[in-house]
């Protein structure tokens, strides 16, 4: 369906009221959002009576600013205590290796495929050691699987600290 002269004044009316291309579009009827946005576009219709959203507000107002600290003597900090039934982590070993025995062609399912050399160069190889389970050999996997470090808490010490926080 074409525009019309009774169809665009229909349609600037439409608009200046604040309705969105979408409802003027089913007002109308023969037409989709597109095109009346082209037409509204092609009118030179840019401002409205009312806005299709209502408007968020701009200014914030800001936070009033936090006092100063008066600059204290300094604090000690008391030590964290330390578990005693926590193990101590193996130091991680790291080995100078020679060229592993297996390449990605001779590679086979029990055997270790722990990387050795750079990737892009001729002389990468893998370790290539029997293994019964998992992807490496036992001397590979002490480097590979480290224990979990567990996070010292100190109670109320790391209440207070993560309180400050928010502070």
């Amino acid at each position: 369906m074409g525009w019309t002269d009774e169809r665009v004044e229909s349609l600037k009316k439409l608009w200046q009221d604040g309705l969105s291309a979408s409802q003027i579009a089913k007002q109308l009827g023969g037409v989709t959002r597109n095109a009346v946005i082209g037409k509204v576009h092609r009118l030179g219709l840019s401002g409205r009576a009312t806005p299709s959203k209502p408007a968020r507000p701009v200014f914030k107002a800001p936070r009033p600013a936090r006092p100063a600290a008066a600059p204290a003597a300094p604090r000690r900090i008391a030590e964290p205590a330390i578990a005693a039934s926590a193990p101590a982590p193996a130091p991680v070993r790291y080995i100078d290796e020679a060229p592993g025995s297996a390449t990605v062609l001779t590679l086979g399912a029990h055997m270790c495929k722990w990387p050795i050399g750079d990737p892009s160069s001729d002389s990468f190889t893998f370790c290539g050691r029997r293994q019964d389970e998992g992807v490496y050999c036992m001397e590979h996997a002490r480097v590979a699987y480290q224990p979990v470090q567990t996070k010292k808490r100190s109670g109320a010490n790391e209440l207070a600290r993560s309180l400050r926080r928010y502070i």
